[in-house]
């Protein structure tokens, strides 16, 4: 179940990070990296390690996106091309 809300963030939200998609879901952060782990060993998502800066401080996590899928195209005017 937790891979399915997973997926379901990922497509609804675009890229995310595993603490920001447990913030979003309300599920504890080591279920969400098993989730995201047993997903991309499965080819659903691209996975990397990342090291943010908060106020000096790093935060280290894992930044995930489902493999091949791009989110629609925002709606309204876009420029135009040369």
């Amino acid at each position: 179940m937790t891979s399915t809300t997973v997926l379901s963030h990922l497509k609804k939200h675009g890229q995310l990070l595993d603490s920001e998609i447990s913030a979003l879901t309300k599920i504890p952060l080591d279920e969400i990296r098993r989730a995201i782990k047993d997903l991309s060993s499965q080819g659903e998502i691209s996975l990397c390690s990342v090291t943010r800066y908060k106020n000096g401080t790093s935060v280290e996590g894992l930044q995930c996106r489902i493999s091949g899928y791009y989110p629609p195209a925002a709606p309204g005017r876009k420029p135009a091309a040369h």
